[in-house]
């Protein structure tokens, strides 16, 4: 119990209550988030959108940039995501699950490698030395930035790509003494495993 105690809050003795609070806040919208998504529901995006922002300011108060900059890019996809959504004609939602196809594959690494590289480029700005921790950060930005273009257009696949990035993400914030969001990825990735079985399921039907 004391290793866990001091796995998941001693890291947070020297945070101000208004950090933690918003942490938390993060955490809870966060997975709320994914359960949407997972019932393929809209909101989805309001409650990612809320757990994004929050996570900015977070993130570039501890100055780990990559994760910045990757949950902008989540409130900016969360927007578009929306209002992809939520497209209706003749009373029905445009937009269907589908399964990745050939089409997707061109943009899909366009959009992967974008992200890695100006991840890249933001470490380069910010700091003198890139450690191995934030080269895997600037691998996982890229994977997550990725899930999260296919699942603003419904693929399938794109709960395989979150499922990759949340397993790789659980150490490395582990890692980092930040229990609590190390800990949200574990429960991210059982969800993304049910969201990936429960859009299966339904493209089955």
């Amino acid at each position: 119990m004391v290793e866990l105690y001091d796995f998941f809050l001693e890291a947070y003795s020297t945070y101000s209550k208004l950090d933690i609070g918003l942490e938390f806040i993060a955490f809870s919208f966060g997975i709320i988030s994914v359960i949407f998504a997972k019932k393929e529901n809209i909101l989805v995006y309001p409650t990612g959108i809320i757990c994004t922002v929050i996570t900015v300011y977070i993130l570039y108060k501890a100055q780990y940039f990559g994760d910045m900059m990757m949950n902008i890019y989540y409130s900016l996809m969360s927007i578009y995501g929306w209002w992809n959504w939520s497209r209706i004609q003749n009373d029905k939602y445009l937009l269907k699950i589908t399964r990745f196809s050939k089409n997707d594959l061109g943009l899909t690494v366009f959009l992967f490698l974008l992200t890695i590289t100006i991840t890249y480029a933001v470490y380069t700005f910010n700091l003198t030395e890139i450690k191995i921790p934030n080269y895997i950060d600037i691998f996982t930005s890229g994977i997550f930035f990725t899930a999260m273009w296919l699942m603003a257009n419904k693929k399938l696949e794109s709960w395989v790509f979150w499922i990759i990035g949340d397993v790789i993400t659980v150490p490395l914030y582990a890692y980092r003494g930040l229990g609590m969001l190390s800990l949200q990825y574990i429960i991210f990735t059982i969800l993304a495993i049910q969201g990936y079985i429960e859009w299966k399921k339904h493209l089955s039907r």
